[in-house]
């Protein structure tokens, strides 16, 4: 058996336990593995258990505000993890193994470090899917909205300045924005940046995987059902993508998309027999 296909059944283990926060950093090696050969998951475990032991020692005795400073501050600052302002598309950003090597990424997967790292040492984190921007929260007696990628505490003027920077100067912003999100969201976003990126290199098959495995965390997302099905088409395998149309529609008839999968699933099943 191949070294992807044991990875890929090894994600489908993991995931399939739960994506919860004690298996949140694996699955994510896990989806890095695909493309790492012989990707060491457990070393890269044992680097967050590495920095959350030296992210202890520095905080000593601290608590509470004062702990979560500290901690922005060891990440940020003294372990040099910052967004990667030069070439934001720049694959690696989207892998945990390159961000915890290089200490660059993109929003999310910068987060998912303070989270692993804040969870270890008694600051717990949630990942907050911003609009464009993945931000993360400490619900203490305050609620402090962190930014991974400038390793900054931001107010909701500063978060409101970031989504206009996102959508545009008209857009409202909305307490209901920084609503934490739960292992599985942060797993999916992770998959879907990915595939996003893929998509912009015309990379298809390599976005098919990053879409097969959003359906094995969230089997239910029929969007995703669609996408996949867009993404056999490119790679001429009519049967699947016909399948996946009819699944589609059979679940969600009424979707705002319906009627342009109806117009596709006719097409397909007019061309004649199936290629693959």
């Amino acid at each position: 058996m191949s070294d992807q296909r044991l990875t890929r059944e090894r994600f489908l283990e993991t995931v399939s336990k739960r994506v919860d926060a004690d298996n949140l950093a694996e699955a994510a090696l896990l989806i890095a593995a695909e493309s790492y050969e012989n990707l060491d998951v457990a070393g890269y475990l044992r680097q967050l258990d590495d920095l959350a032991e030296a992210a202890d020692a520095k905080l000593g005795a601290t608590t509470g505000p004062q702990r979560l400073l500290g901690l922005i501050d060891f990440l940020g600052r003294e372990r040099g993890f910052s967004g990667n302002r030069d070439d934001y598309y720049d694959l690696r950003n989207s892998y945990l193994n390159e961000v915890l090597d290089r200490r660059v990424g993109i929003p999310i997967t910068l987060a998912l470090v303070y989270l692993e790292v804040g969870r270890r040492v008694g600051v717990e984190l949630q990942g907050v899917g911003f609009p464009g921007h993945f931000l993360a929260v400490h619900n203490g007696h305050e609620r402090t909205i962190i930014d991974p990628f400038f390793a900054a505490v931001l107010d909701e003027e500063a978060c409101a300045d970031r989504l206009r920077a996102v959508l545009g100067p008209d857009a409202t912003f909305d307490e209901g924005l920084l609503q934490a999100v739960s292992p599985t969201q942060i797993l999916v976003r992770m998959l879907s940046n990915l595939k996003l990126i893929h998509l912009r290199s015309k990379h298809f098959e390599q976005a098919l995987a990053c879409s097969e495995r959003i359906l094995i965390v969230e089997p239910d997302l029929i969007t995703e059902l669609r996408d996949r099905a867009a993404l056999y088409l490119q790679l001429e395998c009519f049967d699947a993508a016909r399948s996946d149309l009819e699944r589609f529609l059979a679940v969600a008839p009424d979707h705002e998309s319906a009627d342009l999968v109806h117009a596709e699933l006719v097409k397909l099943r007019s061309s004649g027999p199936a290629l693959h």
